[in-house]
């Protein structure tokens, strides 16, 4: 039997990247949208219509009312409905007898599309729009407002810590001790006053920071490293950001100077490789060299890795992590796609450092996305 070429998803484009980037417009609840020879059908609602019909990239958009009372006609005697029963319907109605679904098709609407209504359903192996890596210039612009609310937040944290003050290898703030949870809320309300919202956003010290996604918790200490990663998604839009800098109230000692020079000469140093055509081993390989050329060791140990242990970037647009990588994957760099540079060493005892930045592959030098300061000892 040939490959299917219509597509259909079920999801909330609110929270879905692909559902989002097909119909243009946010939903909070799963709705059935379908291609079929290049059109695009979604099928919402009554809540939903008037403002899908007249916001949304779809071309064509149906009542859902009209095919869920043709599914209760056919099948309500067999016992409860689901939104199966609609698309069977919505598919004999347009002669659909297959489709490509995404690899994140709800188990439960797969199977019982497959064996109680003889639709053939065909995950795709990979994105099923494959071209949201090309970032059009409108797209590339809405991840650079992305990151101009990050810079927000990252900002706000950088306030925070001068106005700080160290009481007994402590930080206090507004009378108050200063935990990564107050400085997470002070980043946060930045972003969301810039026009985004930022989740699960980390302001980790000390040896937390040597965990790469621990968002931190407790008390901040003075002359500690303070990784603070901020990836908001603007709410206009659904495309986000995602920046790192790494801070430090008080004094660094000479480890602390060094492991941050060179995380950011590692950074320079992929910045200069990245370009169309370019594998991204190789640019992940420069941040290797830059680490090895300096003494820093990665090792796994009984407690976990130390030194550079994770990709040097990712791709972002509609979500955090999307394709291509920049890592150890065997991938070579598109003109137009979007991806982080973000190195990091973690050393538990001394701290951790990440900076991460955001660019656009040409075919020449990279296209910065974002923008703050490299400056990261507070006195």
């Amino acid at each position: 039997m040939a490959t299917p070429t219509s597509k259909l998803l079920y999801a909330a484009s609110a929270n879905n990247p692909d559902q989002l980037y097909f119909g243009r417009v946010s939903v909070p609840d799963p709705f059935i949208a379908f291609s079929i020879a290049g059109k695009k059908y979604a099928i919402v609602n009554a809540l939903e219509y008037a403002r899908v019909k007249r916001d949304s990239a779809f071309d064509v958009v149906l009542p859902l009312e009209i095919y869920a009372e043709k599914a209760m006609e056919r099948f309500g005697k067999f016992g409860r409905l689901s939104p199966a029963e609609t698309i069977a319907v919505i598919a004999a109605e347009f002669g659909q007898k297959s489709f490509l679904v995404p690899e994140d098709f709800p188990a439960s609407l797969y199977a019982r599309l497959s064996i109680l209504h003889g639709i053939k359903l065909e995950p795709v192996n990979g994105p099923i729009f494959p071209e949201r890596e090309i970032k059009t210039p409108a797209e590339a612009a809405k991840i650079k407002e992305g990151n101009r609310c990050a810079a927000a937040g990252i900002a706000a944290a950088e306030k925070v810590l001068k106005e700080s003050k160290i009481s007994n290898g402590k930080l206090t703030w507004q009378r108050k001790p200063l935990t990564s949870e107050r400085l997470r809320t002070a980043i946060e309300i930045a972003c969301l006053e810039a026009g985004s919202l930022s989740i699960d956003t980390i302001a980790a010290g000390g040896n937390q920071a040597c965990d790469p996604h621990h968002g931190g918790s407790g008390v901040l200490r003075a002359n500690q490293l303070i990784v603070v990663d901020v990836f908001p998604r603007v709410q206009a839009t659904g495309y986000h950001g995602d920046m790192t800098r790494t801070f430090l109230k008080g004094r660094a000692n000479d480890f602390q100077k060094k492991l941050v020079a060179t995380v950011r000469e590692a950074q320079l140093a992929a910045l200069k490789l990245v370009k169309a055509g370019v594998n991204g081993q190789v640019v992940h390989q420069a941040v290797n060299d830059t680490f090895s050329k300096h003494g820093y060791k990665t090792e796994r140990t009984e407690k976990g890795p130390t030194g550079f242990f994770h990709g040097t970037g990712h791709g972002l647009g509609l979500a955090v992590h999307e394709a291509p990588r920049v890592s150890t994957v065997d991938y070579v760099l598109k003109a137009g796609s979007v991806v982080t540079i973000e190195p990091g060493l973690y050393y538990p005892g001394h701290g951790g450092c990440r900076i991460e930045d955001v660019v656009q592959v040409t075919d020449a030098k990279p296209k910065m996305l974002s923008s703050f300061h490299y400056n990261w000892e507070i006195k």
